[in-house]
């Protein structure tokens, strides 16, 4: 009877989309996406790189066009006007904040007088981190790592080792080649002992070069022992005193797309079929052990896994909204072409004759035109300027609303007069949305981070670099600043008074200040340097203490006066 198959899964928000759902079984439109046709590509990544390829489209106002080529001609006349690159944008800001501090816990007390060992590592952990942070240019990575998380859900670092430069490098990649290799019964929060970055390379017909399908697989697996029925150890720097049966190995192969066969998904590429890479120092990478118990890639989620391994993009709930947003934009356009250069009906008006035809030429209204009109003519015009104010009235409805239901109020897009504010309490119960928006996607990259400052130490020590020790991990975590304006002055005056009366500590204090936006880079230093300061003007506090209280009153008596004789 052609009924339709209701189904839902991470990525049915998409299912009004008729390029998401174009078959019975769920499968996108060609259009959408050729290559996820692809046969090595897994059932259950066909959906999500079609949603990634969707929601791109729309980042880059490009949804009319793709819809246009499934066959919806009326949409290469759609308007967008960039409003979800807007959202996503501001998400991205309020998310990072102003400035993201790497911090590991313990190290504002090593400048105490008496620290304790624990704090002074932890110390020359966080300098170390930090350092190695702005060497490789961690901000600057997690701004491109991150918008991909706010846009498609998704984002992925990849860790590695590196001899020459004698750190840990850091790479990004776009989630639509991440793979990971999942069990119908694990947990979507538990890490993966199997991953595949993979990705078709196009043909080059002038190289004479075929389409190939490149894989770079990271597996976790039993050491491989160097002699039979023998059960192969190795005792990692960051356990020293705990024996691993397990390592990981890499491999890094490509295929030609002709010697796949149907049916052969990207976890069971034939290997008689592979050719392996090679690195520069002649190192084939097939199975190469790295010598490492952990996989050194992190997948960030831009939601709180529920059931699911994968986030979901922050313009999931909102794109029936940014559908509408669009078609009242194209509307409002096609209202004023008709508003600005209206439709005017003549009565009566003599139109000149083309010589050459016979025929009467059309009319063009131009500034200064004048028309000859006959006894009883008339001339009416169209006004459509009552629709056009409708159209630009209900885009600014859909904006709020679409607003309202990501959860960034107009006050955070930017879009609100200040003086429309009546009270700074009233424009803190609106920020409302966006705070528990900021805090459930920074729960979401809380751990991932951490994992990440975990893997640069742990490689570090596997790759024996300078300065840094052997021993257990150390925890570090990535702050992230404050994602609105803060009242300093107000922090400022709390910190002064509850530090002079001892209410907490300066360290405490000095983490306000932080929080609050102030340039305090090094919390650890700069209570150093308050600290040294007070010894050195302590002496001085005192002498003039005791000189104020050993010079006579201005209302005392002269000496001598006023005093009765002894006797």
């Amino acid at each position: 009877m052609g009924l339709r198959t209701f189904f839902t899964d991470a990525w049915s928000w998409l299912n009004y989309k008729p390029t998401m759902a174009s078959t019975v079984d769920g499968r996108p439109h060609r259009a959408l996406a050729p290559e996820v046709q692809a046969n090595w590509l897994p059932d259950d990544a066909i959906r999500r790189l079609a949603a990634y390829k969707l929601l791109a489209a729309y980042d880059s106002n490009q949804a009319g066009e793709l819809a246009a080529l499934t066959g919806n001609e009326a949409a290469v006349e759609r308007r967008e006007f960039g409003d979800p690159s807007i959202l996503v944008d501001s998400a991205l800001a309020h998310l990072l904040g102003k400035t993201q501090q790497i911090t590991v816990p313990g190290a504002e007390h090593a400048g105490d007088k008496n620290p304790s060992l624990d704090a002074v590592a932890a110390a020359e952990l966080q300098e170390r981190l930090r350092g190695w942070a702005e060497t490789e240019l961690l901000p600057l990575r997690m701004q491109a790592a991150e918008r991909k998380a706010v846009l498609l859900g998704d984002a992925v670092y990849l860790l590695a080792w590196d001899p020459v430069k004698g750190r840990v490098t850091l790479r990004t990649y776009d989630p639509g080649f991440y793979f990971p290799v999942l069990d119908d019964d694990a947990d979507p929060g538990e890490y993966p002992r199997r991953v595949h970055l993979a990705w078709e390379i196009p043909e080059d017909t002038r190289r004479g070069i075929k389409a190939r399908v490149r894989r770079i697989t990271f597996e976790l697996a039993p050491i491989t022992p160097s002699a039979p029925f023998r059960e192969a150890t190795r005792r990692y720097p960051w356990a020293p005193g705990r024996p691993s049966t397990l390592t990981c190995y890499l491999s890094d192969a490509e295929w030609s797309v002709d010697d796949l066969r149907h049916g052969q998904t990207l976890d069971e590429l034939p290997l008689d079929k592979a050719h392996f890479r090679t690195r520069t120092d002649g190192q084939v990478l097939d199975r190469l052990d790295l010598m490492i118990d952990f996989i050194p890639i992190v997948h960030v989620s831009n939601t709180v896994a529920d059931g699911e391994h994968f986030g979901q993009s922050m313009l999931a709930k909102v794109m029936q909204a940014l559908d509408e947003l669009a078609e009242t934009d194209t509307d409002s356009a096609r209202a004023s072409a008709t508003t600005g250069a209206p439709i005017i009906g003549l009565a009566g008006a003599r139109a000149e004759v083309d010589r050459m035809t016979g025929r009467p030429k059309p009319l063009a209204v131009q500034p200064g035109t004048i028309f000859q009109l006959a006894d009883g003519g008339r001339m009416d015009v169209l006004d459509t300027s009552g629709q056009l104010a409708e159209l630009r009235a209900r885009v600014e409805e859909i904006r709020d609303r679409a607003a309202v239901n990501a959860r960034l109020p107009a006050v955070s897009l930017g879009t609100v007069d200040p003086t429309d504010v009546p009270s700074g309490y009233a424009l803190q119960i609106s920020l409302g949305p966006l705070d528990s928006l900021v805090d459930s996607m920074r729960l979401a990259r809380a751990h991932k981070y951490s994992l990440l400052l975990k893997m640069v130490q742990r490689l570090h020590q596997a790759g024996r670099a300078e300065g840094w020790p052997t021993g257990q991990t150390l925890a570090a975590r990535l702050v992230f600043g404050p994602h609105m304006p803060t009242d300093r002055q107000a922090i400022l005056d709390e910190v002064v008074k509850g530090v002079g009366a001892g209410v907490f500590s300066l360290e405490t204090g000095i983490r306000m200040l932080q929080d609050g936006g102030y340039p305090i880079e090094d919390a650890r230093e700069e209570i150093t340097r308050i600290t040294a300061r007070r010894a050195a003007t302590e002496p001085e506090r005192r002498r003039e203490a005791s000189s104020l209280s050993s010079e006579p009153r201005a209302d005392a008596p002269p000496t001598g006066e006023g005093t009765p004789p002894r006797s």
